[in-house]
């Protein structure tokens, strides 16, 4: 797998990350790029669990090395903090020729 050039994983949060954060967050870093642009925030969240594919039977996303379980409402909202995250980054790439 090629390395994307963010880092959002890693990148400030504005509150504290337990595992389970840090490994969505990870999760985002992987998601393709085209993928992540496709989504919009006025989709039902049946229909962001059907865009991820990832999510089990019950609504919680499958996650591995996870403390807790990661409903749509708390995945929705760090996937919109990515892609804010994302947009930064991709503005900097730019500037700097990379």
């Amino acid at each position: 797998m090629e390395q994307p050039p963010w880092n959002f994983e890693q990148a400030h949060s504005d509150k504290p990350l337990d595992e389970t954060g840090i490994n969505l967050r990870a999760y985002f870093d992987r998601m393709d790029d085209g993928k992540m642009q496709q989504y919009s925030p006025n989709w039902t969240d049946e229909a962001v669990m059907e865009w991820d594919g990832n999510f089990r039977d019950d609504g919680y996303l499958f996650l591995q090395c996870r403390e807790r379980q990661v409903g749509v409402e708390e995945y929705r909202t760090v996937l919109q903090e990515c892609i804010r995250y994302r947009d930064r980054v991709r503005r900097l790439l730019r500037s700097s020729g990379a």
